[in-house]
């Protein structure tokens, strides 16, 4: 398997002062992911959890919807005497239908929808509803997650470059947690993880981000059926539109305690009912 971090030389600078010192970085590396055999993407990731990935790319998709979908993952060694383990190939069970049109870009470390040809292209199907999950919790719950997520960073706490996406339980608990250089890498391998363990879909789940909402990551938390999205940054517009239209709670700038609600306030019990007022507000 490949290494998650390694050593470069680097010049510090202190004030006036300059020393030559090893650093710890995430290491980037591509990922092949074939279907049957067959490349469909490539992605540049953090080595490590190359399975999860690669079918929770797939459920993104609108490949995968189930453990039962998947027959085998295996890494493609190509007769290597040293396999890179940088190819992972995900054969498809009887009657589940192949993807029709293949990536024709590698999807980078900051990007998940690189390749589609139009935004109307990425809004595959979602196979189950996330509107009518009952999940219901307190301001409180959400708060908490960021600093959970923070605790379980093994690998940024190395090298403080990487992104981490975590699945919680609706009181808090930690259910998985996985870290990459991509944003939506880790989250695909969370969801890969869930659709292994047979636990799609992820009613009644959380899922909290190290960074900023952007669409694609919506769109994924729908695929994966994902009733509640947390991030201690910022949304996107499209990410908003999207959570609302799916039916799914988005809260973004979690941080100390304050936090802002940008669609599905009902499952999130309040500490005040303040009216809202204000530009957007609803009229009274």
């Amino acid at each position: 398997m490949g290494r998650t971090s390694d050593r470069r030389r680097v010049t510090r600078i202190r004030g006036t002062r300059a020393s030559a010192r090893p650093d710890t970085l995430a290491v980037e590396e591509p990922l092949e992911i074939r279907v049957n055999g067959e490349q469909y993407a490539v992605t540049m990731r953090t080595p490590g959890d190359d399975f999860e990935l690669a079918v929770g790319f797939l459920v993104a998709e609108g490949v995968l919807g189930t453990a039962t979908d998947v027959a085998r993952v295996r890494f493609c060694e190509d007769g290597r005497p040293d396999p890179t383990y940088n190819v992972v190939d995900v054969t498809l069970a009887d009657g589940v239908a192949p993807p029709h049109t293949h990536r024709h870009h590698a999807v980078t470390s900051s990007c998940g929808i690189c390749g589609r040809d139009s935004l109307d292209a990425v809004r595959t199907a979602a196979r189950w509803s996330v509107a009518d999950d009952d999940l219901h919790l307190t301001a409180a719950t959400i708060a908490a997650l960021p600093a959970r997520l923070r605790a379980g960073q093994g690998i940024f706490d190395r090298t403080g470059g990487l992104h981490a996406a975590g699945l919680f339980a609706a009181d808090g608990t930690l259910l998985c947690l996985r870290e990459d250089v991509g944003r939506h890498n880790a989250v695909d391998k969370v969801i890969g993880w869930a659709l292994l363990e047979g636990h799609l879909p992820l009613r009644g789940r959380l899922l909290q981000l190290s960074g900023r909402v952007s669409f694609e990551l919506v769109q994924k938390a729908w695929l994966a059926g994902i009733p509640l999205i947390s991030a201690v940054s910022a949304p996107s517009t499209l990410a908003v539109d999207l959570a609302r239209e799916a039916g799914i709670t988005l809260a973004g700038f979690v941080r100390g305690g304050t936090m802002n609600l940008y669609a599905g306030e009902h499952r999130v019990g309040l500490p005040e009912e303040a009216p809202v007022t204000g530009p957007g507000a609803a009229p009274a």
